[in-house]
């Protein structure tokens, strides 16, 4: 039995996902859960298990393709007997139209009953998408003959009709027109992409109308024959061009919507902090702090939390539609950390409430998973309060842009020595400077202000945390 794993939604609410890279080939033997591919979502890298023990038939997408989640990605030949003990979903071969699942079919890759019948699909974690919004991605071709334009709607998923995009050998007499597209099997679509030829405008010469590597080879040797894709900006001398995709595409629209829709103010506070500095190196000696990281960030995390105690406001949302203000009584301290693929913000859940050997271990944690690239969605979700460290740039500070959902956000600058009066004599103390942007919508300039300056007074004498904890 053949059956095909479709892309899980694996975050909330995500619609698309980019093949990372594979981990099996075809003919491969592969185990139930075995990770086979690595995928990007606009949160975070992926990896996803396949629901069976099989042989595998073929790969459905390539490296570096972006696929729509409820899109067959990779195709196993199953036993019967597995067929029988798993999930329920129709075998599928060259010559076959994929059935819709029967009533109470569970997704593959997905543990639990069964799965809705209309109102969403099931996924990996989160709540997923609506039934019918996934499909293959619209072409910028024109419209087939006997089809519908390009970009129209694809059909809903689980409707009892085929899907929009059907795999050769599918009978197209048995179709609607709304239902007919191009017919050709990942090879020959990469060939297509490769030799900038437009599918949709070939007839094909295979199995049911099928196109096939001849097919795509004529029509780049007759390129008049076959108007070509929209061709790609001009590349100019002492240029190149990067795809936004991924977490930077994310991160571009969070940033957009967040500073065009939070009236931001920053404030700007430079501090002595030599004590901080002289009580990090403290810190380093204790046992307690033996198989962790300590940096001044680790002290800001604490000022910051503490100042979070006294006031609360500052740790809280605004809801638009209740016309509400949500003032959060835990605090999930988000991080914001630099990776090669774009800057991410996860966050410590309920970091008020661990101790700061504790505090040290998590944000150790966070900033290593997020380096390898592998945080989950789930760490990115719910934070409360951000700091962003751009001291390690080698910069005295900036104006960050809050996180989404978030009232407030600390940018820590670098640490240097600089001239300073001590009890009115001038001297070399290490010195820094903080900048802190809020939503003027919930914050006033009197609470931003007062929230800048008890977290300023921790550093200068980081024995106010104790007092004030």
């Amino acid at each position: 039995m053949r059956r095909e794993f479709k892309l899980p939604d694996v975050g909330e609410g995500l619609t698309e996902a980019e093949i990372v890279r594979w981990h099996v080939k075809v003919g491969d033997t592969v185990k139930v859960n075995q990770i086979v591919v690595e995928i990007e979502t606009a949160k975070s890298i992926v990896e996803l298990p396949v629901p069976w023990d099989g042989v595998v038939h073929g790969l459905m997408a390539g490296e570096g393709e972006t696929v729509d989640v409820g899109v067959p990605i990779i195709a196993v030949d199953t036993s019967e007997e597995d067929a029988a003990g798993g999930d329920r979903t129709e075998a599928l071969s060259d010559d076959m139209v994929p059935s819709p699942p029967p009533e109470g079919a569970v997704e593959p890759g997905v543990h639990g009953g069964p799965a809705p019948k209309e109102e969403r699909q099931a996924v990996l974690v989160g709540y997923g998408v609506k039934t019918g919004s996934t499909k293959r991605r619209p072409r910028k071709g024109g419209p087939r003959p006997g089809g519908p334009p390009a970009g129209g709607p694809a059909p809903a998923s689980g409707s009892g009709s085929a899907p929009a995009s059907v795999r050769p050998g599918a009978s197209g007499a048995d179709l609607s027109p709304s239902q007919v597209a191009v017919l050709a099997k990942p090879p020959v679509r990469k060939l297509a992409k490769d030799l900038g030829v437009d599918l949709a405008a070939l007839s094909g010469s295979g199995p049911h109308g099928s196109i096939t590597r001849d097919d795509v080879q004529s029509a780049a040797d007759r390129p008049e024959a076959v108007p070509a894709r929209a061709a790609a900006p001009a590349q100019a001398a002492g240029e190149s061009r990067v795809p936004i995709k991924g977490v930077r595409k994310m991160t571009a629209q969070a940033m957009v919507a967040s500073a065009f829709t939070a009236p931001h103010v920053t404030e700007f506070l430079q501090l002595d902090v030599t004590a901080t500095m002289e009580a990090v190196k403290r810190l380093r000696t204790l046992p307690e702090f033996a198989e962790v990281k300590v940096s001044p960030l680790l002290l800001v995390a604490k000022a910051v939390l503490t100042a979070v105690k006294r006031y609360p406001m500052i740790n809280s949302s605004w809801d638009e539609a209740a016309q509400e203000i949500v003032i959060k009584h835990y605090v999930n301290l988000g991080i914001a950390a630099a990776t090669p693929r774009g800057l991410v913000v996860p966050n410590v859940k309920g970091a008020q409430d661990l101790s700061l050997p504790q505090l040290a271990g998590e944000l150790a944690a966070l900033t290593e998973t997020a380096r390898a690239g592998r945080t989950q969605p789930a760490e990115m979700a719910g934070g409360t309060i951000t700091i962003t460290n751009v001291g390690v740039f080698g910069v005295d500070t900036g104006t960050p842009i809050l996180n989404p959902g978030e009232s407030a956000i600390l940018a820590f600058g670098q640490v240097r020595d600089m001239p300073w009066v001590v009890d009115g004599e001038l001297a070399v103390r290490k010195v820094t400077t903080l900048a802190l942007s809020f939503d003027h919508r919930i914050v006033d300039g009197e609470l931003g202000s007062m929230f800048l300056r008890d977290v300023g007074a921790m550093l200068e004498e980081p024995l106010r945390m104790l007092a004030w904890g």
